[in-house]
């Protein structure tokens, strides 16, 4: 029996040791398992998982190209900026990190923590700025106080540096961060949040030129998110370099000229197109954009009567005024309604319908031929040219000579202004075109819209014998070996509708403009220099009752504008210049000096003043 117990008992022992046996080899044959899932089929994930709490990867934002003038003078270049950022996933006790913080840089904790939750889109490894652009100083303070300051990074990144302010900015352009909308677009594809972009100007168009190619380093960090040492470093490659066709000095004297007063000025070589000077007033200095400008500074900025964001030269579209009637004159000589000998008389009023359409000078010029009236700009003379052809004829010459037409300048947001017709008028207000109508559009006013820059481009034509050509600004981009990536190509834009004949009697007319002894732009004389203009005086308000008209326009904002368009030397043309001054009255006394003094810089002479003509009251 007892022997039969110890069988059973050891049967039993055997079992149970059998039994535990087997659960070890199982537990081991799962641990194996999961050891090998996880160092063999996952192990180079995990890997990764484990590296990237230590090895981190840097981006390296590249230098933005440089831009020089026409003549190698540098524009733009780039200056290192100190960025104060934070790596949320480092800062431990990220409430405390940010008091602390606040009370060394004096912003408030709440301030700084709604930067980091309105950073959306920005991996939690990467920094947020908290305050851009710091200086030496505060940059001295985080520093000292950095072992307090876990995840607070300093991040030294190369920005923009504009040497002249806010000379030639509507050319130039400036750069500020991407947005959400940007992002989204093809044309931006690879960008990231916090990138600097071309936001207007040669900066925006000329983008993909001037960005440069990201580099990177991969960096360990400690548990505070501080380097420990650097592994790997891709360099960052600059960005091309742009050469502006404008001449800096041309570009600053312009400047200096429109200063005070709202307005453009713009100089081309009628040869080929290159826009030597292009100023927009008023104006502002694209460096504070660099690193963000405050809200109120921006309120301010786009609520400015005068507008200073907007480039005049090209988005500012006014009723050309007397400057058209060259259009009107190539009309009626091209169509046969007048020739060089037809004489108009001028009584300072003209009878249409029962309306009278005054002249601007109120005893008339009398006897008037079209060199004539070119030269001292008689409004009768050409209230009965308008009428003897019809808006659409006028219409037809002046879209042919480049208005109601982008010039394809090569900057964003150009105008493109408007030349009516009758068909227009009706599509848009749903009535026909009422004759007296082209009596207004036959001299520059009514519902005639063009740019500074499209009076430029008709200036010139005439200066070139008809020959219309594409304006730039652009003369070449360069890599950082002096290779050319692009280079400018001049670009025939058609011919004016114009015979030689037609264009000579234009030629003759604008010369008496300034040349001339009742010429209304005696003012513009240079000694030694032959010059060619047209004045003219854009209307704000309707001109039905001379005294109501003169007693609106001694409100600075109801005045009219003031226009004059030109080119020397008249024999051999090699600048034009066009110049509007916002409510500056008369084209004669406020744009025609401007011009002058404009050609006269780029052609280095001196320019006495015909005192005599101060006194002359010319449109």
């Amino acid at each position: 029996m007892s022997s039969y117990l110890k069988s059973v008992d050891t049967d039993w022992y055997k079992q149970r040791l059998s039994g535990a046996m087997l659960w070890a080899m199982a537990g081991f044959f799962l641990l194996f398992t999961r050891f090998f899932y996880l160092q063999i089929i996952e192990g180079e994930e995990f890997k990764r998982l484990s590296e990237n709490n230590c090895i981190r990867l840097q981006t390296i934002d590249p230098p933005r190209g440089l831009i020089f003038d026409a003549k190698g003078s540098l524009l733009v270049d780039n200056r290192p900026s100190f960025d104060l950022g934070i790596v949320a996933r480092d800062a431990r006790f990220l409430e405390q990190t940010l008091a602390k913080l606040a009370e060394y840089i004096q912003e408030s904790p709440e301030a700084l923590m709604e930067k980091i939750r309105s950073s959306k889109g920005v991996p939690s490894h990467k920094p947020v700025i908290l305050k851009s652009d710091i200086d030496r100083d505060l940059l001295a303070v985080v520093e000292v106080h950095k072992f307090e300051l876990p995840g607070v990074e300093v991040i030294v990144r190369p920005v923009r540096n504009y040497a002249f302010g806010s000379n030639a900015v509507h050319l130039i352009g400036y750069v500020g961060q991407i947005n959400a909308a940007e992002l989204k677009t093809e044309r931006y594809a690879g960008y990231n949040p916090g990138d600097l972009i071309g936001k207007c100007g040669v900066e925006s168009v000329y983008e993909r030129f001037l960005r440069g190619k990201a580099g990177g380093r991969q960096i360990e960090v400690n548990a505070t998110g501080r380097v420990v040492r650097v592994l790997k470093t891709l360099n960052a490659k600059s960005g091309h370099n742009v050469y502006l066709s404008i001449d800096q000095n041309l570009q600053e004297k312009a400047e200096s000229l429109l200063a005070g007063q709202a307005g453009a000025v713009v100089a081309m070589d009628p040869r080929n197109g290159r826009i030597l000077a292009l100023t927009s007033s008023p104006s502002f200095d694209p460096n504070s954009f660099v690193t963000g400008m405050s809200r109120a500074d921006w309120e301010t900025l786009v609520s400015d009567a005068n507008h200073p964001l907007e480039n005049k030269a090209i988005q500012g579209e006014y009723p050309p005024a007397s400057t058209f009637k060259i259009i009107t004159a190539m009309a009626g000589l091209e169509e046969g309604v007048i020739t060089e000998h037809t004489k108009i008389f001028c009584n300072g009023i003209y009878r249409f319908g029962n309306r009278d359409f005054r002249c601007w000078k109120k005893e008339g010029h009398g006897w008037m031929s079209v060199v004539d009236a070119l030269a001292e700009s008689c409004d009768v003379f050409f209230y009965e040219v308008g009428q003897r052809l019809g808006v659409d004829r006028i219409a037809r010459y002046a879209k042919a000579c480049g208005l109601g037409a982008k010039t394809e300048i090569g900057l964003d947001h150009e105008g493109a202004g408007l030349i009516p017709t009758s068909e227009w008028k009706k599509q848009r207000y749903g009535v026909g075109w009422q004759r007296g109508e082209t009596l207004s559009v036959a001299i520059g006013q009514g519902f005639n819209l063009t740019t500074p820059l499209q009076m430029l481009s008709v200036a010139a034509a005439v200066a070139n014998d008809g020959q219309l050509v594409k304006p730039y600004v652009v003369d070449a981009v360069e890599a950082g070996d002096g290779t050319r990536v692009y280079e400018a190509a001049e670009h025939a834009a058609g011919r004016m509708p114009a015979s030689e004949n037609t264009l000579a009697i234009i030629q003759k007319g604008l010369w008496k403009v300034v040349n001339g002894n009742r010429g209304t732009a005696r003012i513009a004389r240079i000694e030694g220099i032959h010059v060619s203009g047209k004045t003219g005086t854009a209307q704000v308000v309707s001109r039905k009752g001379s005294d109501s008209f003169r007693k609106i326009e001694t409100r600075k904002h109801l005045k009219s504008h003031a226009w004059f368009i030109a080119y020397a030397p008249s024999e051999n043309p090699v600048v034009a210049v066009s110049v509007i001054v916002e409510h500056g009255e008369h084209g004669s006394s406020a744009a025609a000096p401007i011009a002058r003094d404009v050609i006269a810089a780029y052609l280095g002479k001196n320019q006495p003043v015909d005192e005599a003509a101060l006194d002359n009251e010319v449109r």
